[in-house]
C-alpha cells in the first residue's frame, strides 16, 4: 500500500499492474528527453545573438521535426494499445465476484456459490485494532485465491461509484443499471487496499475496498466457513 512521502506508484501485485508501471517509466523517460531538448534549445536561443541562415530556412530540419514527433507518438501508442487489450482480456476466469456499490459501502456476491455474499463496511476509527489502517480497513474482506484469474462484475444500487485497487491495476466504474466487468490476477498473497474513486456523496471517503489474496487451500477453507455461517 501507499506510505507517506511516497513519490511513485504502489508495488505491483498483478501482471497488468507490472505492465502499467513499465509503460509509465517508458513514457516518463520520453517526456524527460523531450523536456531536456526543448530546454536546451530555449537556453541556446536566449543566450546567443548569433543566427544561422541555414537553420532559419532549412527543408531538412522541417522534415526532422515533422517525422521525429510521429515516431515518438508511435513509440508511446503501441505499448499503450497493447496494455489496453491486455486489461480487456478475460479468458476462462476461475472465480466471478459481483461487487455492488451502495451509499456508502460495498457488497460482494460470489456467484459461483449458491449462497455466499456479504456487505463490507469500513471499520470506525474507535474500533480499529493495533496495526490496522484508518479509513482503509473493512469488517469483511473480499478474499480471492492467488495466481487465479478473477472476474469482477461491478455495478451500483444508487449513484455512481468506482471499484479501484491500485496495486492490482484495477479501476472500474459502478453505474446503476449497468454491469461492467474487469479482471485481475493476484500474483502474490497479501492484503491490498483501495477506495471508491468516484465522488458518490457525503461519505464517499468512507467506503474502502480490501482484497485479500490467499493460497487456494486457504480460500477453500474460508469459503466453507462462510457457507456454514450463512
Amino acid at each position: 500500500m501507499a506510505h507517506p512521502t511516497q513519490l511513485g506508484f504502489q508495488d505491483a501485485a498483478s501482471p497488468v499492474m507490472e505492465e502499467l508501471l513499465h509503460f509509465h517509466d517508458h513514457a516518463l523517460m520520453i517526456v524527460f528527453l523531450i523536456s531536456t531538448l526543448v530546454l536546451y534549445i530555449i537556453v541556446a536561443m536566449v543566450s546567443t545573438k548569433l543566427t544561422n541562415k541555414y537553420i532559419l530556412d532549412s527543408q531538412e530540419i522541417e522534415i526532422v521535426w515533422t517525422v521525429l514527433p510521429a515516431v515518438i507518438l508511435i513509440l508511446i501508442a503501441l505499448p499503450s494499445l497493447r496494455i489496453l487489450y491486455l486489461m480487456d482480456e478475460i479468458n476462462d476466469p476461475h472465480l466471478t465476484i459481483k461487487a455492488m456499490g451502495h451509499q456508502w459501502y460495498w457488497s460482494y456476491e460470489y456467484t459461483d456459490y449458491e449462497n455466499l455474499g456479504f456487505d463490507s463496511y469500513m471499520i470506525p476509527t474507535q474500533d480499529l485494532n493495533p496495526g490496522q489502517f484508518r479509513l482503509l480497513e473493512a469488517d469483511h474482506r473480499m478474499v480471492v485465491p492467488m495466481e487465479s484469474p478473477i472476474r469482477v462484475l461491478v455495478s451500483a444500487e444508487d449513484v455512481l461509484h468506482s471499484w479501484a485497487v491500485p496495486s492490482l491495476g484495477v479501476k472500474m466504474d459502478a453505474v446503476p443499471g449497468r454491469l461492467n466487468q474487469t479482471a485481475f490476477i493476484a500474483s502474490r498473497p497479501g492484503v491490498f487496499y483501495g477506495q471508491c474513486s468516484e465522488i458518490c456523496g457525503a461519505n464517499h471517503s468512507f467506503m474502502p475496498i480490501v482484497v485479500e489474496a490467499v493460497p487456494l487451500e486457504h480460500f477453500e477453507n474460508w469459503s466453507s466457513l462462510m457457507l456454514e455461517d450463512a
